[in-house]
C-alpha cells in the first residue's frame, strides 16, 4: 500500500489533526537564534520595550542589531520555538532584623528560661533592654531582673548563688573610675571571678543612653549636684514633674539599636553572650 502524504481523512469523523506543541525558550542574553520569516540570525542582546510592546534584539555576525518580536517565530539548532522574554530577576530580599540588628529567627518558641541572668539597676533599665534586645533575650532564655541599685549587690549574689551554668551578668550606671559603683563592682568580680561580670555605662542614668537626637533634644542637660537626676532633666527639658510618664515617651522613641549610644551596645552584647556561653 502506498503511504498517505497528507496524514489522516479529515472527513473521517476522528477529529481534527493534532498540532505539535511549540517549546517556549526565554531569550536570555547570548541566546543564538534565527527569524524564521527573515532567515536573520544572530545572538540576544537585549530585550526594548516600545509603544507595541516588548522586543528582543539581534546582533548580526556584522555587529548589527535588529528588533523582533517574540513569539513561535524562532529557530534554535533547527528546531522551532515560541522565544519570550526572561522572568526579571528575584531582588533577593534580607533577611529580617531584630531591634538590636541580629538576623530575625521566625517560628521558634521562646527557649525555656537558663538558670543564668543579666541584673540591671532598675526598671527603666530592664524596659529599654527589653525593647531592643527582647527578642534575642527570648530565643537564648535569658531573663533581664531589675535590683533597685546596686547597694547590695554582694549579698544579692550570695542569695543567688552563682556557679557553673549559673552565671550573672550586671549592668551598672555610672561605672566609671572612683566611682562607688566600680568599687562594688570590683568587690563583686574579686568574689566570683568566673561566673559573675559587671560592665556598666558612663551616664548618670540610663536615659542618658538614649541618643540626644532620638530624644529630640540638642544634648542632655546638666544637672546640678544635690537635684535628683531625673526630675532636674525634666525641669530643664519642660517635661513635666511625672518622670514616668517623661521616661514612657522617651523610650517610645527608641525603636531598635540605632537610637541607642554604642556605648550602652557593646556592654548589653558583652553581657548577653557572658551569661550564655556554654
Amino acid at each position: 500500500m502506498a503511504a498517505d502524504r497528507y496524514g489522516r481523512d479529515v472527513l473521517n469523523g476522528s477529529g481534527p489533526p493534532s498540532v505539535p506543541r511549540v517549546p517556549v525558550v526565554e531569550g536570555v542574553i547570548g541566546l543564538v537564534v534565527e527569524d524564521a520569516t527573515s532567515g536573520w540570525c544572530g545572538a540576544i542582546t537585549g530585550w526594548s520595550k516600545g509603544p507595541d510592546g516588548w522586543a528582543v534584539l539581534l546582533e548580526d555576525r556584522h555587529g548589527r542589531d535588529r528588533p523582533f518580536a517574540p513569539g513561535p517565530r524562532f529557530l534554535v539548532d533547527g528546531a522551532l520555538v515560541d522565544l519570550v522574554r526572561p522572568a526579571p530577576a528575584a531582588v533577593p530580599t534580607a533577611p529580617a532584623r531584630t531591634a538590636s540588628g541580629s538576623i530575625a529567627v521566625s517560628g521558634q518558641r521562646a527557649r525555656v528560661a537558663l538558670p543564668s541572668r543579666i541584673w540591671v539597676e532598675g526598671r527603666h533599665d530592664a524596659e529599654l533592654v527589653e525593647r531592643v534586645w527582647g527578642a534575642d533575650l527570648r530565643v537564648e532564655g535569658v531573663v533581664v531582673e531589675g535590683l533597685d541599685g546596686v547597694d547590695d549587690l554582694s549579698g544579692r549574689l550570695r542569695e543567688f548563688g552563682p556557679g557553673e551554668g549559673r552565671r550573672v551578668g550586671v549592668l551598672v550606671d555610672h561605672l566609671v573610675g572612683g566611682s562607688k559603683e566600680t568599687r562594688i563592682a570590683d568587690a563583686a568580680m574579686a568574689e566570683w571571678s568566673d561566673d559573675v561580670l559587671v560592665v556598666g555605662h558612663p551616664y548618670i542614668d540610663i536615659w542618658q543612653a538614649v541618643k540626644p537626637s532620638t530624644a529630640g533634644i540638642a544634648a542632655w542637660p546638666n544637672v546640678p549636684r544635690g537635684v535628683p537626676w531625673k526630675e532636674g532633666v525634666c525641669a530643664a527639658l519642660g517635661w513635666g514633674t511625672d518622670t514616668g510618664a517623661a521616661w514612657r515617651r522617651l523610650l517610645a522613641q527608641v525603636n531598635d539599636y540605632t537610637d541607642l549610644e554604642p556605648t550602652l551596645l557593646g556592654r548589653v552584647e558583652e553581657l548577653i553572650d557572658f551569661v550564655t556561653a556554654p
